[in-house]
């Protein structure tokens, strides 16, 4: 853990102000969930995913993905990667979301982008640097809230995702969403 430097008071109602620039660095916004862990006399707060809370399924999940639909295959939250199957699975576990990838999620609409078709791809981590030529996005919505995305990946050339991979992608995103009814 890093220390910050900034101390912080409790008010009457036990409250605490998360300073402006931790919450940006975090990616914490108003109404985000987050976790409360002690131990002795140490109080952490963490961002709450539910997808990461379900990583055993999730991982099993990535993997058929991979299987059914040939693909690189990615689980989100709203803030990384979770999981990855398939070539290049290895570049990105761990690494934080895209802005362009969070305002999918934001939309809750399916994305799909050919670049051999002139489609827009967008980068899936803020490292980018994917050299992706095809993608599905499919946001995982349960109960309103988006809780992450599937994504799917080509980088071959001259690939075109078609209307079969959308629903392979938005059947794991409903099936991992009903984790949460």
């Amino acid at each position: 853990m890093k220390a910050t430097g900034i101390v912080r008071r409790i008010d009457e109602l036990g409250r605490v102000v998360i300073p402006k620039e931790i919450r940006r660095t975090l990616r914490i916004r108003e109404g985000d969930p987050l976790e409360l862990f002690t131990d002795r006399d140490e109080l952490m707060l963490k961002k709450y995913s539910p997808i990461a809370s379900i990583e055993r399924f999730s991982e099993a999940s990535v993997k058929s993905l991979n299987e059914q639909s040939g693909y690189l295959a990615l689980i989100c939250d709203t803030d990384g990667v979770l999981g990855a199957a398939g070539a290049g699975r290895k570049a990105f576990p761990g690494k934080t979301v895209s802005e362009a990838l969070t305002e999918v999620m934001r939309a809750r609409r399916s994305y799909l982008a050919n670049r051999a078709e002139g489609g827009d791809v967008i980068p899936v981590t803020q490292e980018g640097g994917e050299d992706v030529t095809a993608q599905v996005i499919v946001p995982i919505v349960s109960g309103g809230d988006c809780l992450g995305a599937v994504v799917l990946l080509s980088r071959e050339e001259g690939a075109e995702m078609d209307a079969s991979a959308v629903k392979l992608a938005r059947l794991t995103a409903d099936i991992i969403a009903n984790q949460f009814v």
